[in-house]
């Protein structure tokens, strides 16, 4: 047989995604504790209809707490409080509150505010209604690029508890507050010699974490706000680490990047009961193994490695999700105007080409070595390395192979792919880019 007959045999077919029983067909992934849901981009529908649904499987009946996405704490906390009616300001995808801005406006929106999301939030909100707060479905962001909105956050929440305190890191994080609004180029001013700000971050996030006894003693709400203030304080300390790094080398700081990723989820599963399990919404860049990627041959790591290795492959499933054609929202530059582009078929190279011409319009391929045939693993082995689609916030379908293409041993790096044969664009709230004073940031020009 072929290997693309091989893997039609091994295919499980999904019904529609709207479906009832859509979800259960992921039930065997319910025992692990950490389960990363990749999309193939950051603008298919399908993708972040198909992570909901899974997800709330996950939640409903396996006990999942923890949602963690590819997005900026403050952002994410601002849906937290929503989701689970923690006091404080609150907002909804597509709402604000009077004091606080609408939560996901920094480039790219959509990836965030979209209907897909909005639904899903408002499930989320929905479930935890009745319950009691321990068991109650978080919603927690794991990116570094709100230096700013942490700073404030910080600052905030130490002029509630300790003033003096609070003037303090005022001194201290006064430093970066001309960069705030563009942080590359804070790195650009430290290659150069003109600052360095990290002994004052550094410094702030010991006392905070000096602290701890008193300020957690101080915190009516189960240790929530002081735990989203020391996130906060560790995401300045990496984020000032992390725009230096940018001048240096990629590779570096695209690692700094998923090590704080999976450092925040730790401390999230830390601060949650014992036992808890969690499940992560990032890119395929970011969920699948990098080690059987084209980076790792840049020595660059990823959230899906990170977690094998220091979770236990035992205990971490990695999904990721592909397409061969259909639409997808995103934009030509950083900082464009969403546009819904239509994706190019896949090429003959690549796995999406065989996923595709196994004829069925939506599957499950299990890669778990128990749960393949001998002569499925050995068939993938030979072909590996093959061409896998990344598509991020940015689609240049005229570069497509340079931009959007790279080598990928599919069976190692996942342990589940979920593929989608055609596939339509998320449907944004906006679709005009707010302009902003930020920077490139690292994902720029792919938006991974």
């Amino acid at each position: 047989m072929s290997l693309q007959d091989l893997i039609a045999a091994a295919a499980r077919p999904l019904p529609h995604i709207d479906d009832p029983g859509f979800a259960s067909h992921f039930d065997s992934f319910g025992n692990y504790r950490i389960v990363l849901l990749g999309d193939g981009s950051h603008g298919t529908s399908e993708f972040y209809s198909a992570r909901a649904q899974i997800t709330k499987r996950l939640i409903e009946h396996h006990g999942f707490t923890t949602v963690a996405v590819e997005a900026d704490w403050p952002d994410a906390e601002a849906i937290d409080r929503y989701v689970r009616q923690r006091p404080g300001p609150a907002a909804k995808i597509g709402g604000r509150t009077r004091n606080h801005d609408e939560p996901f406006k920094r480039f790219p929106t959509w990836m965030w505010r979209n209907r897909e999301m909005q639904s899903f939030v408002e499930w989320m909100r929905n479930h935890n209604t009745s319950l009691p707060d321990h068991q109650k479905a978080g919603f927690y962001g794991l990116d570094l690029y709100s230096m700013g909105a942490s700073i404030r956050a910080v600052i905030e929440y130490l002029d509630r508890v300790d003033p003096p305190a609070g003037k303090e890191a005022r001194r201290r994080y006064g430093c970066l507050q001309p960069w705030v609004d563009d942080p590359t180029e804070y790195g650009l001013a430290s290659l150069q010699g003109m600052a360095d700000c990290e002994k004052g971050v550094v410094d702030m996030l010991r006392d905070l974490l000096h602290q701890r006894l008193q300020y957690s003693e101080e915190d009516a709400h189960d240790g929530d706000e002081y735990h989203s203030s020391q996130q906060n304080a560790y995401l300045v300390r990496d984020a000032e680490r992390y725009y230096k790094a940018m001048y240096y080398s990629s590779a570096s700081s695209w690692t700094l990047r998923d090590t704080h990723m999976v450092d925040t989820l730790r401390r999230i599963l830390h601060h949650k009961p014992p036992g808890s399990r969690a499940v992560v919404w990032a890119h395929n860049s970011h969920c699948g193994d990098a080690r059987y990627t084209g980076m790792g041959l840049r020595n660059e790591v990823n959230i899906g490695q990170l977690c094998r290795e220091q979770f236990g492959r035992a205990n971490v499933a990695l999904l990721g999700c592909g397409t061969h054609a259909g639409t997808v929202a995103a934009a030509h530059e950083w900082d464009d105007d969403m546009q819904v582009m239509t994706v190019r078929p896949s090429r003959e190279d690549s796995w999406e080409w065989l996923a595709h011409h196994t004829g069925l319009s939506s599957f499950l391929l299990d890669l778990r070595p128990t749960r393949m045939s001998t002569e499925l693993r050995g068939m993938m082995a030979t072909e590996a390395p093959r061409l896998e689609r990344f598509i991020g916030v940015i689609y240049r379908p005229e570069t497509e192979l340079l931009s959007h293409y790279s080598e990928a041993d599919l069976q190692n790096q996942f342990d589940g792919y979920v593929w989608f044969d055609q596939t339509e664009a998320v449907q944004p709230l906006e679709t005009v880019q707010p302009k902003t004073a930020m920077g490139l940031e690292e994902t720029y020009p792919f938006g991974l």
